[in-house]
């Protein structure tokens, strides 16, 4: 007690700094006395009946568990009477006789790591046990619990109340509070320690000079629910992958603890905007659920609509007048970005859209202006790469940790968060005891007690570091507490109060707040990152997978007539692919990023073309026609079906030039249009043609199809034409030469005739003249074959399928 009165930052009275001095000297004189004896007296204290001797140096946790269920106040004050409760366990193969539960006090810690190593042998036999307490002024009062009997294996309860001035607490500081059972066994048939439990007292019989303020984050985060996929609905009623987000705000659920809890407390309301928007889809669009074994969603429930709808109602009133902390929409994991997403493509353009998302969806369901200007990495872990990333999208505040951000000038006490690490960026350290106090197995009343106090002592013992410094520190929990952490978290700033020795604030104050010049501003290089946290980063493949997303997208959207109805989804799936929440749940997240993948593959296939197998050309000239299907409820536009021959000397398509040609294409929802390319064929034999989807900046959209235009039936009907007309030509040939080979002879003769009549004449005297008539007609002109009948049939309007004539 006297090294207490010496401690730093001890303000009790002068008087009674003087009193309590004088009765601890006397109180000493007898025990001093005895002291000088001891090596005497020994034996017979190890006789004694009531005599319970310190454990041996060797000595670990004995065979009774003592387990400090509850302790009532947490920071007691001088009219108050101290009530612990708990259970005692046999965890020993022997009965404990005589068995007894008291109360023991230890001395006054010193500095914060003293408390840390007390906290860690809260249970160990080693060391001393403490004073026992007992009537004050040794007045007849004793304050244990008796068990004539502790069979193996049982658990027994008690409860202790001793009023605080029995405790004798001397100077303010933090007191180790022990409940320790004595006993005897058949093995040991003296009384022996055989168990203790350890806690913490804090103890203020004044107020500090000055408090220390403290702003404790109250984070509203969950994992990720909603897929990319809505209904077609006029509202795109949303589907989640599980009801599990009704669960978290149903009475008793996680978020509706945090929600009923937070409201009451002096906290800073840390938002990811996701949960806001997945919790309003859910209330005023309704909602389904993904159907496990395929098929369409199930219909959400409306009790689930209803609970949606009063958890945010709830919040609206629990944020009026408080400070409200949006992060980046789906909380992306900013180190992993950091170290594996840099490299990708992309990759950081997502961190804008999700900041301005974020503040606009605040807005819109809570009503309050949030602010977006702080970015809080995984455990508050930074290095300088981690630290360029959080702030690209605009963040001017890092929420770190001073397990991260370490103090390297020795210190002799906690300084105040906010530290200037250059380029006009705070890094707000929170403190990381604090900060991890509540993240055990909190379900058990045990751990939630002993976590409370020891909550407690290390607050209390900051202020007193330097009790007439104030200073302002952060606590920044774990990002998902469940309800059981949550409740613990709660009972210790109840107990904190506003008449302690802090006092509460907000998070955007504390990174206003004057820096201590002496704190470290140095950012931990890349390779101090811990590599527990690198070994649940997001990996390399998690921002590839994003990228072809956000290519598909792009792709996808140009064609669209209302592309907002599906680029606001997917945006959203893709920032939630990036979420912290995957933290740990690796195979989650692939199957997460898979579903968005695949989900907008099915959409996009939605505008395809029809599959064709052949064709068949009956003519020289006709028209193949090629079916856009349109599957989706709005339109398709914006895109151009190419058909192009691969053969263009054998089939011709289209009047210009070119082995192609290109028509327009716009498609109303849920309808298809037929196109038809001219075609003209110049030879026999199948041609393999191939039409496929263009965007306006001729990217190919979808999957072509190819297929074979037969011009067989050109062949036989125009062949048959042309050499038929190539016969009657030569045949035509002939008969003209022939007839005259037929008239020359005849000429030949009739000029023979007429020189033998001549001669007859002349002899005769009888000379006939010719007329003026002409000469005999010729044999009639060859017959010219005709120009071949029309070898295409009249127009086909039908659709043309497999093996089907194309339209001429």
């Amino acid at each position: 007690m006297a090294e207490a009165a010496d401690f730093q930052g001890m303000t009790p009275s002068p008087a009674r700094r003087w009193f309590r001095r004088t009765a601890a000297l006397f109180a000493g004189a007898p025990l001093l006395a005895g002291l000088l004896q001891l090596p005497a007296a020994a034996p017979v204290a190890a006789a004694s009946p009531t005599a319970a001797p310190a454990a041996p140096a060797g000595a670990g946790s004995g065979t009774v568990d003592v387990s400090v269920d509850r302790m009532s106040p947490n920071v007691p004050t001088d009219e108050d009477t101290v009530t612990i409760s708990g259970k005692i366990t046999n965890e020993g193969k022997q009965t404990i006789t005589d068995a007894e539960v008291g109360l023991r006090v230890g001395p006054a810690l010193t500095d914060r790591p003293s408390i840390d190593n007390a906290a860690k042998r809260s249970d160990s036999l080693r060391g001393a046990p403490g004073r026992e307490v007992d009537g004050k002024n040794g007045k007849d009062a004793t304050y244990t619990a008796a068990f004539g009997k502790l069979a193996p294996g049982v658990s027994q309860d008690f409860r202790l109340a001793v009023p605080v001035e029995d405790l004798d607490l001397s100077a303010d500081g933090v007191y180790q509070l022990g409940v320790a059972l004595t006993g005897r066994s058949a093995a040991q048939p003296y009384p022996q320690l055989l168990g203790i439990e350890r806690t913490f007292l804090p103890w203020q019989s004044e107020a500090p000079s000055e408090k220390t303020k403290v702003s404790y984050l109250w984070p509203l985060i969950s994992t990720s629910h909603l897929t990319a996929e809505t209904a077609s609905d006029e509202q795109q009623t949303p589907v989640f992958a599980d009801d599990k987000l009704a669960e978290e705000v149903a009475p008793g659920g996680r978020l509706e603890q945090m929600l009923s809890l937070g409201k009451d407390l002096p906290v800073t309301w840390v938002v990811d905007p996701d949960l806001l928007a997945s919790l309003d889809a859910m209330a005023t669009k309704g909602y389904s659920i993904e159907n496990p074994e395929g098929g369409n969603p199930i219909p959400g429930s409306a009790k689930n609509r209803t609970l949606a709808k009063q958890w945010l109602n709830q919040l609206q009133q629990a944020v009026k007048g408080k400070k409200v902390v949006a992060l980046p929409f789906a909380d992306p994991d900013l180190a992993s970005l950091a170290h594996q997403g840099k490299t990708v493509g992309g990759s950081l353009s997502h961190l804008k859209p999700a900041t301005d998302v974020a503040a606009k969806t605040v807005k819109s369901v809570l009503h309050v202006e949030p602010s977006t200007d702080f970015a809080w990495p995984a455990d508050g872990a930074v290095d300088p790469s981690v630290v360029d990333v959080a702030t690209s999208a605009g963040a001017h505040s890092v929420i770190a940790r001073s397990d991260s951000l370490r103090e390297t000038g020795g210190l002799p006490y906690t300084p105040t968060a906010a530290r200037p690490i250059g380029g006009g960026t705070t890094a707000v350290v929170a403190d990381a005891r604090l900060s991890t106090a509540f993240e055990g197995d909190m379900t058990r009343a045990e751990n939630s007690t002993l976590a409370v106090q020891e909550f407690l002592a290390q607050t209390q013992m900051i202020t007193l570091q330097d009790p007439d410094k104030q200073r302002s520190i952060v606590v920044a929990p774990q990002r998902m507490p469940t309800a059981s952490q949550a409740q613990s978290m709660a009972r210790a700033l109840d107990a904190l109060g506003s008449e302690s020795w802090t006092e509460p604030d907000d998070l955007i104050a504390a990174a206003k707040a004057t820096p201590d010049p002496k704190a470290t501003t140095q950012v931990p290089g890349t390779g101090s990152y811990p590599g527990r946290l690198l070994k649940h980063e997001l990996p390399k493949q998690a921002f590839e997978s994003v990228r072809t997303t956000q290519e598909s997208l792009n792709r996808f959207k140009v064609i669209l007539s209302a592309p907002d109805r599906v680029v606001t989804p997917f945006g959203r799936a893709m920032d939630r692919e990036l979420s912290t929440s995957w933290r740990g749940r690796a195979n989650d997240a692939e199957t997460y990023r898979n579903s968005v993948q695949q989900y907008l593959t099915t959409l996009t296939g939605q505008v395809s073309l029809i599959e064709k197998t052949e064709a068949k050309l009956s003519g020289r000239s006709a028209t193949i026609p090629i079916t856009v299907q349109n599957n989706l409820v709005q339109g398709a536009e914006n895109l151009t079906l190419r058909l192009t021959s691969t053969k263009p000397t054998r089939l011709k398509i289209g009047e210009e030039p070119g082995p192609y040609e290109e028509q327009p294409i716009k498609v109303s929802g849920g309808h298809s249009q037929t196109v038809k390319f001219t075609t003209t064929a110049n030879a026999n034999g199948p041609v393999p043609v191939v039409a496929q989807l263009y965007t306006e900046d001729g990217t190919p959209y979808g999957k072509e199809i190819r297929f074979d235009v037969d011009v067989t039936e050109i062949t036989l009907t125009v062949m048959l034409v042309i050499a038929g007309g190539i016969l009657l030509l030569v045949l035509a040939g002939f008969r003209m030469y022939t007839q005259r080979k037929a008239a020359a002879r005849r000429a030949e003769e009739e000029e023979a005739e007429a020189e033998a009549d001549d001669a007859d004449n002349g002899e005769n005297g009888d000379v006939q003249a010719k007329g003026d008539e002409g000469p005999e007609p010729g044999p009639p002109a060859p017959e010219q074959p005709s120009d071949p009948t029309p070898d295409t049939a009249p127009e086909s309007t039908d659709p043309s399928g497999t093996g089907e004539r194309v339209d001429r």
